[in-house]
């Protein structure tokens, strides 16, 4: 272990010995979460904070297309709460959109188009300040982006990273709102993405004074392939903890390896 972080990043920095996989879960304390929102629908979560510091920021993850299958257990999203607490002692918040998940999972409610979801967001947003959660930044993938976009720019919202925006549901009106505050946002585009590519994205966010569109090459919509995740958390890490950029590629504490098997 060595001299740890100075300021508000003051945690120890571990010395690393094992490779990080695309399976590996590395230790944070999991808190399974139910949130009620406005319209009294009951939304599915979990929050995982570092065991060895106080969070110096929160991510609050919001999730792929609900009818696609999108849910808080999208993979990237998994790689973020199951290495970020550990890595660079974010918090992190997952939490199935009305309608998403499965089993007892599963949130109330049915999908409704980027509309109730963000009666959904607004809910999560007042539970980070009611737990006194540190800087939340929101963290949206695909139809995520969207539902950050249209509800996201308010408090206590520290900032936004958007993960292969489509710009589907996200009108010209809801760029405005957020070029009408000073919250950043960082856009990471795929070379291949599907929808929206990085030179169109660009264009598309030059309404935005603050915003920032990040290119990765060779990477897809889906962020299929361990090399492109940990672009994606590298690229939030410098963003909301610059401190723990780049990360560690090993860990020397206890982890364990997922199955879905």
């Amino acid at each position: 272990m060595v001299q740890g972080w100075s300021g508000k990043y003051r945690c120890p920095v571990r010395l690393s010995v094992a490779p990080i996989v695309a399976n590996s879960v590395l230790p944070a304390h999991r808190t399974p979460l139910g949130i009620e929102t406005r319209d009294q629908i009951v939304l599915r979560g979990e929050l995982a904070t570092p065991t060895w510091c106080d969070p110096v920021a929160t991510l609050v993850c919001v999730h792929p297309l609900t009818i696609e299958g999108g849910s808080m257990e999208s993979h990237v999203l998994r790689k973020l709460a199951w290495r970020l607490p550990a890595l660079a002692g974010l918090a992190v918040l997952r939490f199935n959109m009305r309608g998403a998940g499965t089993g007892a999972m599963r949130s109330e409610g049915e999908f409704d188009s980027a509309q109730g979801e963000g009666l959904d967001l607004g809910a999560v947003l007042a539970r980070v300040t009611q737990l006194g959660l540190p800087e939340p930044w929101l963290v949206g993938w695909s139809f995520g982006t969207d539902v950050v976009l249209k509800f996201g720019a308010r408090s206590p919202v520290a900032g936004a990273v958007l993960l292969s925006p489509p710009l589907r549901f996200a009108e010209a009106a809801d760029l405005s709102r957020w070029a009408a505050t000073d919250l950043p946002l960082v856009a990471v585009v795929p070379e291949h993405d599907d929808y929206l590519k990085p030179e169109p994205a660009r264009a598309a966010f030059a309404t935005i004074p603050q915003a920032k569109v990040v290119a990765v090459q060779g990477a897809g919509h889906l962020w299929v392939g361990e090399r492109y995740v940990q672009e994606v958390l590298n690229q939030i890490v410098r963003v909301v903890a610059p401190v723990a950029y780049p990360l560690p590629r090993e860990w020397n504490g206890p982890m364990t390896r997922w199955s879905d098997l």
